[in-house]
């Protein structure tokens, strides 16, 4: 058992929104469903509760209802291999949602993403404030991220 489980608020849509993620990630699956019983707050037999696991992350999703909606203050980083990954995985989690700048977009539930290099962080430190300048330019030019193009940025002389 993991010691820290992201828990997600959803309205009605926590089963829903797990399945539409463990089908994008690999490594993941359903681990379990809880329903509403007789106190509610949702109807009865209504999913409470979904736990997911993403990547080998454990995960859980709540119907708790209209009272909270997700902000960008909260999001999950998901390094990636190589191009391909970016691409499948930004095609993927921002249909029905939002791109936004730097590798952050907002899926169809509201939850934020950012899709990124796993080598970004080794890219930016690398060197330099000239170096780290011109990646900096090139990654505040972009939404989806192009590695070819932080390459480039991270090479030039």
């Amino acid at each position: 058992m993991q010691k820290i489980t992201p828990f997600l608020w959803f309205d009605g849509k926590a089963e829903e929104a797990a399945n539409f993620y463990v089908s994008i990630f690999e490594n993941s699956k359903i681990l379990g469903v809880s329903r509403y019983g007789e106190l509610g707050p949702g109807p009865k037999g209504s999913v409470m509760v979904v736990r997911f696991e993403l990547g080998g992350q454990e995960f859980c999703g709540l119907n708790g209802g209209p009272h909270f909606v997700f902000s960008p203050a909260i999001s999950f980083a998901v390094s990636c291999r190589n191009q391909q990954e970016i691409d499948e995985l930004w095609e993927k989690l921002s249909d029905g949602g939002e791109t936004q700048q730097c590798g952050w977009l907002t899926d169809k539930y509201g939850v934020s993403w950012q899709i990124v290099p796993a080598n970004l962080g080794a890219i930016v430190e690398d060197a330099g404030t000239e170096k780290t300048d011109r990646v900096m330019k090139a990654v505040l030019e972009m939404e989806k991220f192009d590695l070819d193009r932080l390459r480039r940025a991270h090479e030039a002389a």
